[in-house]
Formats: structure tokens, sequence, C-alpha cells
């Protein structure tokens, strides 16, 4: 064990229980530190941001609460990724989660298996939206303004032969679904590929899962998308949260 770092740790154990902060004196005491060393460590601490001194008193600083943050978010990835591998077993295809936010299309987790593998990313997908299904799920869910300011940073244009042609033709294509209806896209984004995306929304963000597959598996892809839609309740009581990361 090394000292200095136990020491330290229960500095910020005691400043951690003081809503309020409190004094070094008070600090040192109920770490059993000698008076000097506590004011090395909180020295030290400070400087980090882990600790903050206000009017005297120690309180927990911005690295402490991000350390905290960081293992709630790391909690929460895995909670949905073991949960896309569940799904992922029950549809028999490569799982994708993804949401729209802060302007950008975000996946947020993926799940597939050797022998099913989820589709390369060779063109980013924050820039393609307009040739997937994730992009054009998230996309038919969002107002036109907000549609204008995507395609005003990733235009719309061809990267395969099958790939929508321009915005006229996507807007087009957007306004023809039916309100949360599945999105299915065929060799659009990667050649050998079919995908579809079912929507989801939790409050004010975008939300959606897809599958892909194969193309010589494309007369399974009605079938599959089906049985996502029929996880789909469950998915959101476990993955809806995940929004929020």
């Amino acid at each position: 064990m090394i000292g200095s770092v136990q020491r330290a740790l229960r500095l910020l154990e005691a400043a951690g229980s003081h809503s309020g902060g409190a004094p070094a004196k008070q600090l040192a005491r109920e770490a059993g530190l000698p008076l000097p060393t506590a004011y090395h460590l909180l020295r030290t601490l400070t400087y980090e941001g882990y600790l903050r001194r206000e009017g005297g008193v120690f309180v927990l600083g911005d690295a402490a609460g991000r350390l905290a943050g960081g293992g709630v978010q790391q909690k929460r990835r895995s909670m949905i990724l073991d949960s896309l591998a569940h799904f992922r077993d029950a549809v028999g295809a490569p799982v994708y989660f993804a949401v729209f936010r802060d302007g950008e299309i975000e996946v947020v987790g993926v799940s597939d298996t050797p022998s099913d593998p989820a589709v390369e990313e060779w063109a980013d997908f924050r820039a393609t939206g307009h040739a997937h299904a994730i992009g054009q799920c998230l996309l038919a869910q969002l107002d036109e303004e907000t549609r204008r300011d995507y395609y005003d940073r990733h235009p719309v244009e061809a990267i395969t032969p099958y790939t929508v042609r321009d915005q006229r033709a996507l807007e087009q294509r957007i306004g023809s679904l039916g309100r949360m209806q599945p999105v299915t896209e065929h060799q659009e984004y990667a050649l050998g590929t079919v995908c579809a995306a079912v929507p989801i929304t939790a409050g004010d963000t975008a939300g959606t899962m897809a599958i892909s597959l194969p193309l010589h598996q494309a007369d399974k892809l009605p079938c599959v998308v089906e049985r996502l839609r029929s996880e789909v309740g469950a998915l959101l009581s476990t993955l809806s949260f995940s929004i929020s990361i």
C-alpha cells in the first residue's frame, strides 16, 4: 500500500462528508493525520482540483465530481452493452442504439458477433445520416429547422450508387414515412448490406434501435424488423436512461 495515497483518500472522504465544507484542522482530525501532513496533502488536492477552498473551509472540487460522474457513466454504458447483447441474440442480427444529441448523430452502442459482424464505419456515421437507416430514422423525428441545420453541416450526397441523390429526395422520403414507423435502406451506406431502424423517443430526444443484415439475407429483413419492434417496449425501460449520457 502507498501511504500518501491512502492519507489523501482519507482527506477526500472527510471533505465529502461535509456538504458545507470543513476547515483543515477538522479534516486532519477526522482523517487521523498530523496537521502538517494534512496541510501538505490538502494543498496538493486543491491544486489538482479534487478540493476547493472557500472561506477557510475545503469542499470537494470539480475533479472529484468528474470521478463520480465517470463511474456512473461507465455503469450505464455497461448496462447498455449488456442489453444490446441480449437483444442481438433475440433478433439474430447486429443491433445498434443511437440518439440525436447536440445537433449530431451519436451511436451509443453496438453489439455483434464474429459470425454476424456490424457494418464497418467506413464513412463517418455522424456526417452521413442521409445514407443509413439510423440517420434517416433520427432525422425523420426532427423538426424541419433542425434537419436543415444538420444538412447545412452535412450535405446530402451519394456515397454508393444506391444512396438518395439529394436533399429534396431525402425530404420526400422522410415526408412519406408514417409516424414512428421503421425505416429501411438497401445498400445506401454500405454495398452488400441492408439495414432497418425503429424510432424511439424519450422526452425531447430522438433515438433509434437498428439492425443490419448481409444483402443475401434481405428477404429476412421484414421479419427481423418486426421482431425488433416487439422488443422495443422492453428496451425502453433499460435504454432510455442512456440518452442522458
